[in-house]
């Protein structure tokens, strides 16, 4: 039996442990939130809980984050502490193909401003725990940091060849787009993969905007897209893809419910989607749920999540 039969068979069959010996890719994964919570618990004893009623906002996140993740991890062991723990989760959960990265800020905080430091931090935990996987290492940034600080926070990422991609974060109304475009000249320079969440918060017209402005590869949610034929067009002409995370999605209030996730109308327009974790921390929500969510509540077909699962895997 074929990875592709087991899958489908495993979703037809509501079979978790049997999704999670299947490859598949998570692309969208913030590791500071993307560990594994029974790995945690077992090194330090805490117990961090998900979430179980939908938020109303980045700030709600972001308190949720800073009681639950907060001053606990604020040391450099125990940053090390999450990086392990994202790659214990992918390991658990089947993930082949695992892109995560560190916030530019914390090159300062946690590694004493040395990259060869922060780089050695991923990839000594990748060697211990999952060699097996792909990795592709991340710079993580902002959308709340001032220009000039990333600029500077920057200085030491560029022209290393262990980062695979950039990606922008956080509130999208924290500042304008177009305040980024000369980060993302740089990225480009450097041949670095261009990314932004956009599209989970505003409009589908930001996504056009996001685009274009930073001459985007791939974008990091995009479901506002949905409600714009021009956008849709837009993302098909482009080639972009757009990788989703359906349980954040609907548990920060973004999708009403998971029944009416538009990755399905996305997917069968012939949008290059992909499924992911975001924050299983967070929302509970690592890739293999995700599909089983996404099966039972009757958005996509199995054979239609086993082509997204290998669109996930393929090299762009």
């Amino acid at each position: 039996m074929n990875d592709s039969t087991t899958f489908i068979s495993a979703l037809k069959d509501n079979n978790l442990n049997e999704l999670r010996k299947i490859p598949k890719a998570d692309l969208h994964n913030h590791f500071v939130l993307g560990g594994d919570r029974a790995y945690i618990k077992q090194k330090t004893g805490f117990d961090i809980l998900p979430i179980t009623t939908p938020l109303h906002s980045m700030d709600e996140m972001h308190a949720w984050s800073s009681v639950n993740i907060g001053k606990r991890f604020e040391s450099r062991e125990m940053r090390q502490l999450l990086i392990d723990a994202s790659f214990e989760q992918a390991k658990l959960d089947g993930v082949s193909v695992l892109e995560i990265g560190e916030d530019v800020w914390a090159l300062g905080t946690f590694f004493n401003h040395d990259i060869d430091a922060l780089i050695d931090a991923f990839e000594q935990a990748h060697q211990r725990i999952a060699p097996d996987i792909e990795l592709r290492l991340q710079i993580g940034m902002s959308r709340h940091c001032g220009i000039n600080y990333l600029l500077s926070c920057l200085e030491p990422f560029w022209g290393r060849k262990e980062f695979y991609s950039i990606d922008l974060y956080g509130d999208e109304f924290a500042q304008p787009i177009e305040n980024f475009v000369p980060i993302y000249q740089k990225a480009k320079e450097h041949g670095l993969r261009l990314k932004a969440h956009i599209g989970e918060w505003g409009t589908s017209d930001d996504v056009i905007q996001g685009i274009e402005l930073l001459s985007l590869d791939e974008v990091q949610h995009g479901i506002s897209a949905t409600v714009s034929n021009r956008a849709i067009d837009y993302l098909l002409e482009h080639q972009i893809r757009l990788n989703i995370t359906p349980s954040s999605n609907v548990l920060l209030g973004r999708v009403a419910h998971m029944k009416e996730h538009p990755i399905a109308k996305l997917f069968r327009v012939g949008l290059d989607v992909t499924v992911n974790s975001d924050d299983v921390l967070i929302f509970d929500s690592d890739v293999s749920k995700e599909y089983l969510s996404l099966y039972n509540n009757h958005v996509l077909e199995a054979e239609e999540l086993d082509r997204i699962r290998l669109n996930g895997l393929r090299e762009l």
